[in-house]
C-alpha cells in the first residue's frame, strides 16, 4: 500500500508540474500565439503600414534583420509579436517608413537621404555580393517580384523579396561595381466589394530599380528630384544612371505605389504565392513514384501472404516426431526468437521515441491537410510540431515502458528517464552548437535566450513529466506474453549466406523506403534551403502513408528470410533495416548540396550539414521504429499461428 501511495503522490506532483508549465507557456504569448488570418477591409485613404522582415540569401543561409543594414528608419522601431516558429525561422518583423494610403497612388515619394561612409558602404556591398533579398509584408502578404517567363502567354513567376542590389560593369568601366536598389515601384492589388465600397488586399508586388537621383541646388526636405518628379508625373526609367555603392556616395531612397483592382478574391490570394514553380513535373513525378511503390508493395504483400500460408499449413500438418525432426526454416528457432536482445533498454528508448515522432508527424500532417497550417500562418507549422512533440511524450513513455516490461525489466523510472532525455538531449546539444555558430555571425537566425528558455521549459516542464506519466501507465499494464516459450540455453546460429549478412541486408532494406520519399524530398529541401513555399500537404500525407507501408513490408520480408535462415537475432536488425533509409537521405542531401545550392562559406556549409544530420537522425528513429513494430507484430502473429509441442 505504501508503494502504491508513494507512486500516486509522484503522479500528482508530475501532473501539477505539467499544469504549471502549460500555464506559463500560455502566459508567454510567443509559445502559442498564432497570427490571425482574418480578412481586413480597407476604405479609400486608410493607412497601409508595410512591415519589413529578415534579409535572406540562398548563398549563405544566414538571415539578418532588415535594420542590420543602414536603411531608412521610422522614428520608432516596433517589433511585431512573433510565435515560437517564427523566432526559430529567424523572422524579425518590424515596422517601416513605407506607409501608403489605400487607393491613393504616389509617384517618387522620398523616404530619406543618406551619405555612405566606408563602413556602411562595405555592409551594403557584402550583402549585394551574397545576393541578399529584402522581405516585406503588407496585410500578412509577403512582397514578391514578378518575373516574366520566356513564353509570353504564360503567367509570370514570382520571387520572394527583392535583391538589395546588383553587381556589374557600367559606363564602360572594366571593374565590377555594386549598385543598390534605392527606388521601389510597388503595386498593391485589391479586390473591391461593390456593396460596401471597401477593398481587401490580394497582392503585393514590387519592381526594384537602381537610380542615381539628381536635383537642383542644395538638398532640403522640399527639394524636387529631376530624375523622378511626381508633379510632372515623371517616374524612373531604364535610362537613368545607376546608383553606385561607395564611400561618400549620396543615396536617396524613393518609392512609387500603384493600386490595381483585381478579380482575385481574398480567400484565393495565396494561390499566386503557392504556385511559384512549374508544378507539372512535380505532379507527374509524385504520381509515378507512388504508383511504383504501391505496385512493389502489393507484390511483396502477395508473396508474403502466399508463402506464409503454405508454411503454416505445412507445419500444422506435422504429426510424427520423425516429421518434426525434418523441419527446416523459421519454426526451428521458435524457442529463441523472443529472447531479449542485447542492450534491450536502448532499443526500448529508441522505439518509444519513434512512437513519439510518429504521433507528432501524423497529427501535424492531418492538421496541414485540413488547412490549419497554411503558409499564410507564418511559423504555425514549426510551432505545431514542437508542441505536438512535447505532448506526445506521453505515448513515448508508454511504448518504451511496455516493451521494457516485455523484456522482463523492473525499474520503469530508469527507462522513463532515458526516454525523456536521450534523444532530446542529443538534438538539443547539436542545435545549441549550431546556434552558437549562427550567433557568432550576428545573424537574426540565432535563437535568443528567451526562446531557448521557452524550449527548455517545454522540455522539462511538459515533455519529461508526460514521459514519466506514460511510463507509469504502461508499466502498470500486464506484460505482453510471448506466444512461445524461450529456452534458457540459446541455439547456435548456422553460418549465413553472403546475402544474409547483417550489413548487406540492412543496407538493402533502406533503399525502398527512401525511394518512396526521395521525389518529395527534393521539393521539401527546395522549400527549406531555396526560400520557397511548400504547400502540397495532401500529396505529402499520401507519401507518408506509402513510407509507413514500405518500411513495414520490406522489414517483414527481410525478417522472414532471416528467420528462415535460422537466425533469430531480429530485434535490432528489424530496427536498422528500415532505419538505414536515413543514410540514403543524408547521402541525397549531400548530393543536393553540391548540385543545387551555391553555398560557399564554411559556416553556411556546417549549418547545412548539421541540420541535415539532425533531420536524418530523426528520420532514422521514425523509420526504424515503424519497421521494428511491424516486425514485432509479424513474429508474434506467425508463431502464434503454428502448433508448438
Amino acid at each position: 500500500m505504501s508503494s502504491a501511495t508513494g507512486s500516486m503522490k509522484i503522479m500528482n506532483r508530475v501532473l501539477i508540474l505539467v499544469g504549471i508549465a502549460i500555464l506559463l507557456c500560455i502566459h508567454n504569448a510567443y509559445c502559442f500565439y498564432l497570427p490571425g488570418v482574418a480578412p481586413e477591409d480597407f476604405h479609400t485613404g486608410d493607412l497601409l503600414n508595410v512591415k519589413v522582415n529578415k534579409l535572406t540569401s540562398i548563398k549563405t543561409q544566414l538571415p539578418y534583420s532588415y535594420y542590420s543594414l543602414p536603411y531608412c528608419r521610422p522614428e520608432t522601431i516596433v517589433d511585431s509579436r512573433e510565435n515560437l516558429g517564427e523566432v526559430l525561422r529567424g523572422d524579425r518583423i518590424e515596422n517601416s517608413p513605407f506607409v501608403f494610403r489605400m487607393r491613393e497612388p504616389e509617384l517618387c515619394h522620398v523616404v530619406c537621404r543618406m551619405i555612405l561612409d566606408a563602413n556602411t558602404a562595405k555592409e551594403f556591398k557584402d550583402k549585394i555580393e551574397d545576393e541578399y533579398r529584402v522581405n516585406m509584408i503588407l496585410d500578412n502578404l509577403p512582397l514578391v517580384v514578378p518575373v516574366q517567363r520566356l513564353v509570353q502567354e504564360a503567367p509570370p513567376l514570382y520571387q520572394l523579396g527583392f535583391h538589395v542590389g546588383l553587381k556589374g560593369q557600367y559606363a564602360g568601366s572594366k571593374d565590377e561595381k555594386a549598385f543598390i536598389h534605392n527606388h521601389l515601384a510597388f503595386t498593391v492589388k485589391y479586390h473591391k466589394d461593390v456593396q460596401t465600397e471597401s477593398a481587401r488586399i490580394v497582392g503585393f508586388e514590387v519592381k526594384p530599380f537602381s537610380v542615381k537621383h539628381e536635383y537642383e541646388g542644395t538638398w532640403s526636405e522640399s527639394t524636387r528630384l529631376t530624375t523622378c518628379d511626381p508633379h510632372a508625373k515623371k517616374t524612373v526609367t531604364g535610362s537613368n544612371a545607376l546608383q553606385e555603392v561607395g564611400d561618400k556616395q549620396e543615396i536617396i531612397f524613393t518609392y512609387d505605389v500603384d493600386f490595381q483592382e483585381s478579380d482575385v478574391k481574398w480567400a484565393s490570394r495565396w494561390d499566386t504565392y503557392l504556385l511559384m514553380n512549374d508544378d507539372q513535373i512535380h505532379w507527374f513525378s509524385i504520381v509515378n513514384s507512388l504508383m511504383i511503390v504501391l505496385f512493389l508493395s502489393g507484390m511483396v504483400a502477395m508473396i508474403m501472404l502466399r508463402t506464409l500460408y503454405r508454411d503454416i499449413s505445412k507445419y500444422n500438418e506435422l504429426e510424427t516426431q520423425e516429421e518434426a525432426q525434418e523441419e527446416t526454416g523459421w519454426k526451428l528457432v521458435h524457442a529463441d526468437v523472443f529472447r531479449p536482445p542485447y542492450n534491450s533498454d536502448l532499443l526500448c528508448v529508441y522505439a518509444g521515441t519513434g512512437v513519439q515522432f510518429f504521433g507528432m508527424i501524423l497529427v501535424t500532417m492531418i492538421f496541414a491537410v485540413l488547412g490549419f497550417l497554411s503558409p499564410s500562418n507564418r511559423g504555425g507549422l514549426m510551432s505545431a510540431m514542437l508542441l505536438l512533440w512535447v505532448f506526445m511524450g506521453l505515448s513515448a513513455g508508454y511504448a518504451s515502458a511496455r516493451l521494457y516490461k516485455m523484456f522482463k525489466g523492473t525499474d520503469w523510472k530508469k527507462i522513463a528517464l532515458s526516454t525523456a532525455f536521450l534523444f532530446p538531449a542529443t538534438i538539443f546539444a547539436a542545435f545549441f552548437i549550431l546556434n552558437a555558430l549562427i550567433w557568432g555571425q550576428k545573424s537574426s537566425g540565432a535563437v535568443p535566450f528567451g526562446t531557448m528558455f521557452a524550449l527548455v521549459l517545454l522540455w522539462f516542464g511538459i515533455s519529461v513529466p508526460l514521459v514519466f506519466v506514460g511510463s507509469y501507465i504502461g508499466f502498470k499494464r500486464p506484460a505482453m506474453e510471448d506466444p512461445v516459450k524461450t529456452n534458457k540455453i540459446p541455439r547456435q546460429i548456422p553460418e549465413q549466406a553472403w546475402y544474409m549478412h547483417p550489413i548487406f541486408s540492412i543496407l538493402i532494406g533502406g533503399i525502398l523506403p527512401f525511394g518512396a520519399v526521395f521525389i518529395e524530398l527534393f521539393f521539401i529541401l527546395t522549400s527549406i534551403w531555396l526560400n520557397q513555399f511548400y504547400y502540397i500537404f495532401g500529396f505529402l500525407f499520401i507519401v507518408f502513408i506509402i513510407l509507413i507501408v514500405t518500411c513495414a513490408e520490406i522489414t517483414v520480408v527481410l525478417c522472414y528470410f532471416q528467420l528462415c535462415s535460422e537466425d533469430y537475432l531480429w530485434w535490432w536488425r528489424s530496427y536498422l533495416t528500415s532505419g538505414s533509409s536515413a543514410l540514403y537521405l543524408f547521402l541525397y542531401a549531400t548530393f543536393y548540396f553540391f548540385t543545387k545550392l551555391e553555398i560557399t562559406k564554411p559556416i553556411s556549409g556546417l549549418l547545412y550539414f548539421g541540420y541535415m544530420l539532425i533531420a536524418s537522425y530523426a528520420f532514422f528513429v521514425l523509420t526504424g521504429s515503424i519497421g521494428f513494430f511491424a516486425c514485432l507484430w509479424f513474429t508474434r502473429l506467425i508463431y502464434s499461428s503454428v502448433k508448438i509441442d
